[in-house]
């Protein structure tokens, strides 16, 4: 397709709102921990990606305009096609609601497609996908992208308060014709997200309107409205729930701490009734003062159960996760004395960026990891029916 024939169906016909700019710089860094995998080859069940298009909603030639802080009314001429994303969040949204993979994403190695595996005929190849995030996050590199994706999902306060942008970078890669949507969903410790935060499920809803994909987004409201039931079933009385410590490996037998707060990033953990073990201790989250806490840190708090973050474990299978990093825990003379430890209760603590499919499996693994459930919680059939169009 040319670029002329590209711009006559670009979405965007104009963008109302400024986008608020101060703050803090703060958000996640890459660790050098890993690159995720590289699993799957398209996705869905047709030769070049999922979804049918089946009157689910693509192919409307009707203009129409979506509301949602930071970004504010987007008008749309026609639905879009291409895509970029921040992450495994909006990523993860898109590819639920039937659409292509993302063009690109921050970083690849935070998007974590292997938990599509768990879903028949549901598959993204992050080989097909760009990393936006080098050193750094640099405008010129979306300006280029701009001419290939109809929408940069993602919240442009991030990249303004992230990295060393300011709101003529957005305006300038807006005019050319890819308007931004999104809102930073996954974490609420942020000071310059002065603005309306939105549940998991709210900022799915506001895509499935951009994608025109309303009917997808009910079918799976429904699922996850059924799994919640399921959840709240195995979750035992509050005096027998766990205090979990939650952190991510910075190196040298240290950690930065991530204390649970209502962003879509604590999803599973909120829903499980845990206690948050770090948060009790006074311990700041990372994103708060960007600290550290060591082995010794984390014998004073003493946590009932002990979960790791960071791509690198997210990789690994639990047996290879319990071989390669509990074993090390154990050998460890500091590590060694933690009652997690000792108990058998270290696990992998999933994502920054979660959205509904990789809830779904990651909510059900943490309550394996907590509560010893054994059944499955969701039908991995439905999820794929819906995925796929068959609903």
């Amino acid at each position: 397709m040319t670029d002329d024939s590209h711009r006559t169906r670009r979405a965007i016909l104009r963008t109302s709102a400024t986008v608020a700019g101060a703050g803090l710089i703060a958000g996640c860094t890459s660790d050098g921990n890993g690159n995720g995998d590289g699993n799957g080859n398209g996705n869905g069940d047709t030769e070049s990606g999922n979804g049918d298009n089946s009157g689910n909603g693509n192919g409307s030639s009707e203009s129409y305009s979506v509301t949602m802080e930071p970004v504010g009314t987007v008008e749309f001429d026609s639905v879009p096609e291409t895509w970029a994303a921040n992450n495994g969040s909006w990523a993860d949204m898109g590819i639920a609601l039937g659409q292509q993979p993302p063009e690109a994403v921050y970083l690849t190695d935070r998007y974590h497609t292997q938990y599509y595996d768990e879903i028949p005929d549901v598959s993204v190849d992050k080989s097909e996908i760009d990393a936006l995030w080098d050193d750094e996050l640099d405008p010129e590199e979306f300006i280029e992208l701009s001419e290939q994706v109809d929408v940069f999902v993602m919240d442009p306060n991030f990249l303004i308060n992230r990295g060393d942008w300011d709101q003529d970078d957005i305006d300038q890669i807006e005019s050319m014709g890819a308007p931004f949507f999104g809102n930073s969903i996954f974490s609420r410790d942020y000071g310059w997200h002065d603005y309306e935060f939105l549940t998991l499920y709210e900022a799915f809803e506001k895509l499935a309107e951009v994608f025109q994909e309303q009917e997808r987004y009910e079918a799976f409201a429904s699922l996850h409205d059924g799994f919640q039931d399921e959840v709240e079933a195995i979750v035992p009385p509050e005096d027998e729930r766990p205090d979990v410590a939650i952190v991510w490996p910075a190196g040298d037998d240290t950690f930065y701490p991530y204390t649970i707060d209502e962003g879509t990033s604590y999803k599973q953990w909120r829903d499980l009734g845990v206690g948050d073990a770090l948060s009790e201790a006074g311990v700041s989250d990372f994103t708060d003062d960007r600290g550290t806490i060591d082995y010794e840190n984390l014998l004073e708090i003493d946590p009932d159960v002990l979960v790791l973050r960071g791509p690198s474990n997210e990789s690994l299978s639990d047996e290879e996760f319990q071989n390669q990093v509990v074993a090390e825990m154990e050998n460890h003379n500091v590590a060694s004395d933690l009652t997690a430890v000792q108990n058998g209760d270290v696990y992998r603590g999933g994502p920054l960026y979660q959205g509904p499919i990789a809830n779904l499996v990651l909510t059900e693994r943490a309550a394996r990891d907590l509560y010893g459930v054994d059944e499955e919680l969701f039908d991995r059939q439905e999820v794929s029916d819906i995925v796929n169009g068959n609903f």
